[in-house]
């Protein structure tokens, strides 16, 4: 028996940039495990700058494209975004309202370069046609001031416009935040008369061309998968910010967002965790390592690309302990699972990215001369210099110790160090690109100096 696998339609322009429409609804469809399909309702031509053709496609034919995958494959919700027409939208909401399946609305009007996706004289049709069958709607706060016939500027506006627009029709409506001048970006999710906002910290990025489609895709691939309303645009908020974090930055203008990140991190984590794995191995098969290990034993840790928080970085809960044979993992590697390690692991990744790994070491003059002859480069930063409003966190101090590492020697080094302060051990720190090519160079430095 095959397994069920929900089924989405995208009704939506395709982006010759690939960063929007129907090219990211099916990418995000498919990182969330739904099965996508498009018809499309327009050709057009655009990049990270602007949009400069936009083609619409023969009503007949977006006709026949939502047929054909309906009759055969099934739809177990819809999203729909540029219906660039009237008789588009006339044409695909006649379609849609035989379903009796979850729609969700993105109401595209402006691209993202500020290229109009929705004629003036089709907005009258929009909310006749499209906004009665809908079950949640997407505007932004340009799009619902359009909607609602008032400005969004605020929270306050946010909720009037979407409690309004509510009145046309949609079962839900989300006003995105977005535009909306505020210190965080707030979205405002009205449905079955009560107020919800979804709350998040703004991006500083201009990588995010398709954040409104990649919204609405996320909403109706977990209304397919059988997700209620409020549960499907939670998963969507979440999912969006991940795709607006980790952004593309091709391109001279917007770049896209990623929503293959979700599926992307997954795979990161996965191989984080088997690159820590073998580096332990490694380090407890080879006794001389014992030797290197500090009074408040070692740990060895991997982040998954671009990773800003210890919850994204690999380490051992416990940390890996001297033993009489040599060294012992105290625990399985886990996500969080070291603060010290993976403070400083972090620290360095600002400087270089590629660097995703390391362990800590104890110092001494044994080891140190064991680094030069490895020819690895090395830095040293005092940690009595440290200022004493940067002393108030761990999460500073390495920071500032790092800055400091970086700042003599022009680069992020193999290994940093420090000698010290009060209450602070001497400490060596080994960098690498990953989990494995540091428990290597721990393992040449312990055989250098047994």
């Amino acid at each position: 028996m095959k397994a069920f696998r929900a089924r989405a339609l995208t009704v939506a322009g395709s982006d010759s940039g690939g960063g929007a429409g129907i090219q990211a609804d099916l990418k995000t469809f498919a990182a969330l495990g739904v099965h996508g399909m498009c018809a499309i309702t327009a050709i057009t031509a655009q990049n990270t700058v602007g949009v400069y053709d936009v083609q619409d496609i023969d009503v007949n034919v977006i006709r026949s494209q939502i047929r054909a995958v309906v009759e055969d494959i099934g739809v177990d919700a819809v999203k729909t975004g540029m219906l660039h027409t009237s008789q588009i939208i006339d044409a695909v909401a006649e379609e849609l309202s035989k379903l009796s399946k979850p729609i969700v609305v993105d109401p595209v009007m402006v691209a993202k370069s500020g290229a109009e996706l929705l004629r003036q004289d089709a907005v009258k049709a929009l909310i006749e046609k499209m906004l009665p069958i809908s079950t949640v709607l997407t505007p932004n706060a340009v799009e619902a001031s359009k909607l609602a016939g008032f400005a969004v500027k605020t929270l306050e506006d946010a909720k009037r416009a979407a409690k309004a627009i509510a009145e046309m029709g949609p079962k839900a409506v989300v006003v995105k935040g977005g535009h909306i001048n505020a210190e965080r970006s707030v979205d405002t999710l009205y449905y079955d008369g009560e107020f919800r906002t979804l709350d998040s910290p703004r991006i500083d990025t201009k990588n995010t061309h398709g954040t409104g489609c990649v919204f609405a895709s996320a909403i109706a691939a977990e209304l397919a998968k059988g997700s209620d309303i409020i549960d499907a645009v939670l998963v969507a908020k979440q999912f969006v910010l991940n795709a607006i974090k980790n952004g593309i930055s091709i391109g001279r203008g917007h770049g896209p967002v990623n929503p293959s990140a979700y599926v992307y991190e997954a795979a990161m984590r996965f191989e984080a965790l088997e690159y820590l794995k073998k580096a332990v191995r490694m380090l407890e098969s080879n006794p001389a390592v014992a030797n290197l290990i500090p009074e408040t034993q070692s740990n060895i840790v991997m982040a998954i690309p671009y990773a800003e928080s210890r919850d994204e970085v690999v380490a051992i809960p416990g940390r890996i302990v001297r033993q009489p044979w040599g060294v012992k993992a105290s625990g399985c590697p886990e996500f969080g699972a070291s603060r010290y390690v993976a403070n400083v692991l972090l620290a360095a990744m600002e400087y270089n990215p590629n660097v995703r790994a390391a362990m800590n070491i104890r110092l001494g003059k044994d080891v140190l001369n064991a680094i030069k002859d490895l020819t690895l480069s090395v830095a040293q930063y005092d940690m009595r210099l440290v200022p004493e409003d940067v002393k108030k966190t761990e999460e500073m101090s390495v920071r500032w110790g790092i800055g400091q590492a970086v700042k003599s020697c022009g680069e992020l080094p193999n290994v940093v160090y420090h000698e010290g302060d009060w209450g602070k051990e001497p400490m060596v720190v080994v960098f690498g690109k990953d989990a494995v090519e540091v428990a290597s160079f721990v393992i040449k430095l312990a055989e250098m100096i047994k």
